[in-house]
């Protein structure tokens, strides 16, 4: 064996060892074919795949799975994957006119390897040639197995005839078999004898739905890595494993803010990949996998945000309905199909864990949910009375916390003198005992009750081309003595939909007052139209509508001078409450409702809410 320029060679023979499927290795044969040039490739194939392995090649961007059955009944299965370097070899050889020899040998119940293996994301730092050295000193001397010593032999038994052709070889194949290789094409081989022709091999296309399991890279870098290679036709590619990471994390962001309407906060991000890279690092890996990322994002956030890293990262966007070949479904936890056993020949050298879909609010396929879309009228809506339950609650708990706080920011420290007013203050007293002063506590309680209260969760200021998040405008009154009338902008009924008949929405501000059924509809009386936006309109309502002294205002950011003085002329006091003082998981919980198609919908809506 000689290093030129580092890479491993065997006089005309470039070896270029990989781990199979993996988005480093498969750019480093492009890199490798371009600077050797070979005059042909050789796989890690075996010869009696050869027409099927070639047609799955050719049918790249779409995913195929080769099959075929074993002498003892079990179903083999291979998945052709664009981010697998052998097969990266075979399209670039293709692409140029180059012949492509199989030159492995066919054995029959080779078991999956597991073999742990050193992080791939290693090949961007120390490069492809100092990793694979590195493979070699710790296992050049490890003991192979029957099965490993045929295939090995009958590798090297046909890159030495290649070479013996005066033929340049870029020979592709796993490193798990790299020590083997190298010492048996060192000396003349034998051909081993084995399989030469197999029956019933066929190729199936790959399912939309099985893509999302069973692929062994994480299916939003392999669809970047084949958009990659088209636009830049396989030369020059240039993809960093942690950049399409951060692409997937700002992708799935936004899909957040649009399904769910959740801001996903600069430090959360950071928590997020300080967890990823934490947890990478605890398992022996310097990048994290998609398992990971997605953990690390409900840990960052919330199941909802956790299943649009997964749904995200798990599309791989060629997809065709007609394929023109069987279609095949496989399913990651399934063990078997049709009653047979299946065994997953993926020549995967280090474990994925499996992924399932996070727990979210996502319910029916999305069929379904364009049906229920389509059928949503929206004519007689209604609301969801156990949230009706859960808002009011709240509501409540909203009057008696700002009573409280309002009441302490006003109580009176003074030293002891003649009275002991409302008791003694133990904190004054004891900060300034070394002067023998006892101070006691004067409370002022917040004169007056509360008669409305205002939320504010985004106050949704119109875009440059005035967008909204939050464009959907309502009052709606309330049913009995125990309900307020309430008023709220939110996101459009109808457009998210969890049953039929069922709309999910989310609140970006709510004005609640009481007692019910006084409220007009506040979007549409000119009285507020003076209003700057929809959170002083919905305070301006609740200080008109109040029948008591005191007003709640919950929001990020303090009322409007304007608005207070509104509130003097009217007599009314606001108590605000900044909202970060409030439980994020509590606000999230309230913030989000569902709107029915009538009252009939109540019949049947809970099998489809808080499932």
């Amino acid at each position: 064996m000689t290093k030129h320029s580092g890479e491993i060679e065997w006089r005309g023979v470039r070896f270029v060892p990989i781990l199979h499927n993996r988005l480093e290795f498969a750019l480093e044969v492009q890199r490798q074919f371009e600077a050797f040039r070979p005059d042909c490739v050789a796989v890690e194939y075996p010869p009696t795949l050869r027409r099927v392995v070639l047609e799955g090649v050719e049918r790249l961007p779409y995913l195929s799975a080769i099959h075929y059955t074993e002498e003892d009944g079990t179903f083999v299965y291979l998945l052709v994957e664009p981010t697998d370097g052998q097969v990266e070899a075979v399209r670039l050889a293709l692409a140029r006119g180059l012949p492509v020899f199989f030159v492995d040998r066919d054995t029959e119940g080779y078991p999956l390897n597991l073999t742990p293996m050193p992080d791939p994301y290693a090949l961007t730092r120390i490069g492809h040639a100092a990793y694979c050295r590195a493979y070699l000193r710790i296992h050049r001397n490890d003991e192979r197995s029957e099965r490993d010593e045929l295939r090995e032999r009958a590798m090297a038994y046909h890159l030495r005839t290649l070479n013996a052709q005066g033929r340049r070889v870029l020979f592709v194949g796993g490193l798990y078999h790299l020590p083997g290789v190298l010492d048996f094409v060192e000396r003349a081989q034998a051909e081993p004898i084995g399989k030469r022709k197999r029956e019933g091999v066929g190729l199936a296309h790959l399912h939309e739905e099985s893509s999302r399991e069973v692929m062994t890279e994480m299916p939003f870098l392999a669809g970047r890595y084949e958009a990659g290679r088209t636009s830049v036709s396989g030369q020059g590619l240039d993809l960093d494993r942690l950049e399409l990471h951060q692409d997937l994390i700002r992708t799935a962001r936004d899909r957040y803010w649009k399904n769910s309407k959740e801001r996903l906060s600069r430090n959360q991000v950071r928590v997020l990949n300080r967890f990823a890279r934490n947890y990478a690092l605890v398992t022996g890996g310097l990048a994290p996998d998609f398992y990971q990322l997605v953990v690390a994002a409900r840990g960052a956030a919330d199941d909802n945000f956790a299943y649009e890293v997964w749904e995200k990262g798990s599309e791989y966007p060629w997809q065709t309905e007609a394929p023109g070949i069987p279609v095949l479904r496989l399913r990651g936890e399934d063990p078997l199909l049709d009653q047979r056993r299946i065994r997953f020949h993926r020549r995967l050298k280090t474990f994925r864990r499996r992924l399932v879909p996070v727990p979210g609010r996502r319910k029916g396929s999305k069929r379904e949910r364009e049906e229920w879309k389509r059928d949503f009228q929206g004519v007689q809506i209604c609301s969801y009375p156990p949230e009706d339950v859960v808002i009011e609650g709240y509501g409540a708990r909203l009057m008696k916390k700002a009573l409280e706080i309002k009441t302490e920011e006003s109580a009176r420290v003074v030293p002891f003198t003649a009275s002991m007013l409302d008791g003694l203050d133990i904190r004054e007293t004891l900060r300034d005992w070394h002067r023998g002063t006892l101070y006691v506590r004067e409370e002022r309680p917040v004169r007056g009750r509360v008669g409305s209260v205002v939320v504010i969760f985004d106050p949704d200021p119109a875009g440059r081309e005035g967008d909204e998040g939050f464009p959907w405008r309502v009052t709606w009154l309330g049913e009995h003595s125990q309900e307020s009338d309430m008023a709220f902008y939110s996101t459009p009924a109808g457009e998210v939909m969890e049953g039929p008949g069922i709309s999910r929405c989310q609140y970006g501000g709510f004005m609640l007052t009481y007692p019910p059924l006084r409220v007009y509809d506040i979007w549409r009386d000119p009285f507020f139209d003076v209003a700057r936006n929809k959170p002083e309109r919905l305070l301006m309502a609740a200080l008109d509508y109040s029948l008591e002294k005191n007003v709640v205002y919950v929001a990020a950011d303090p009322p409007s001078g304007w608005c207070r003085s509104l509130a003097a002329r009217l007599g009314k006091r606001i108590l605000y409450l900044p909202i970060g003082v409030f439980s994020p998981v509590a606000l999230r919980r309230i913030r989000q409702f569902h709107v029915l198609d009538g009252h009939h919908v109540r019949r049947y809506a809970r099998k489809y809410i808080g499932r």
